[in-house]
């Protein structure tokens, strides 16, 4: 009976996949790259709203008057605006009217830091400490900004049903398996978990690093201090984690990368 079950279920979600194939190739701003997402957006808006709100009821943020928070929220706005931007100048004003932007920082020493789906960021204090300026912030926030603009966290939340719950779309997985599901959510997103953006693909890593630097420039801050960002956390003990040991590039190759793609960050470069 329960095979008789996990077959109907598996026939079910290869049906909802096929007729969503037809709608979910999309093209990730700025690089270029196709990418395939079979989970609906109305049911990840709804997801990422009811993760954030309960997040924050048992993380709740820092008062506004904190001026760690003032800084948060500046770096947020300046970096939002420059997205909304971007994403209008071409032709994608859909998406930017997606995002309902919030920005919000949580006592938590974890070196932590995320984007839900429509622009709920969380700042952990356990990272504010090694940004050590609104350029460093920015990087961190841009880089974790980019993702949400790219969808990365709904492209790993299909390739997690799909490895995880069977190829089951994400209603019936929500309906059927709701806290695995749930669980599959925070993995993609990073939410709670000290290992943050190690959910996501080395592929993510970089976009979202090229995405971040083009966004805080943008903004009016440099897009080289992403690269003094990362050398200054190379050099931190336990907090770069070796490649072979994770999903986030290593150290070296990530600092290659940002160095080789300065020049062309630099072109967006706007000095407040």
């Amino acid at each position: 009976m329960n095979r008789r079950i996990k077959i109907s279920h598996l026939v079910r979600g290869l049906r909802s996949g096929f007729l969503i194939l037809l709608l979910s190739c999309s093209v990730v701003p700025i690089t270029g790259r196709k990418q395939f997402n079979v989970v609906p957006d109305s049911m990840i808006s709804s997801l990422s709203l009811t993760t954030y709100q309960d997040f924050l009821k048992q993380n709740p943020p820092l008062p506004e008057s904190n001026p760690e928070v003032e800084r948060v929220k500046k770096v947020g706005a300046l970096i939002s605006e420059a997205v909304v931007k971007f994403l209008n100048d071409n032709k994608m004003a859909e998406r930017a009217a997606s995002f309902k932007w919030e920005f919000n920082l949580v006592k938590n020493q974890e070196v932590n830091a995320w984007c839900l789906p429509g622009g709920k960021v969380v700042v952990y204090t356990g990272i504010t400490r090694y940004t050590k300026d609104e350029a460093g912030l920015a990087v961190v926030m841009g880089h974790e900004i980019a993702h949400a603009v790219a969808n990365h966290g709904g492209e790993r939340m299909s390739q997690q049903l799909a490895v995880v719950l069977g190829g089951v779309s994400l209603e019936i997985a929500m309906q059927e398996q709701p806290s695995q599901t749930r669980d599959l959510f925070n993995l993609a997103y990073g939410v709670g978990s000290t290992l943050g953006t190690l959910a996501y693909s080395r592929t993510h890593e970089y976009e979202a690093d090229k995405l971040g630097m083009v966004f805080m420039a943008m903004a009016g801050y440099n897009p080289e201090r992403t690269l003094s960002f990362w050398e200054e956390m190379a050099a931190i003990p336990g907090v770069a984690p070796p490649e072979l040991l994770s999903t986030h590039p290593g150290s070296e190759n990530r600092i290659k990368a940002i160095r080789e793609y300065i020049p062309r960050a630099n072109k967006y470069f706007v000095s407040r």
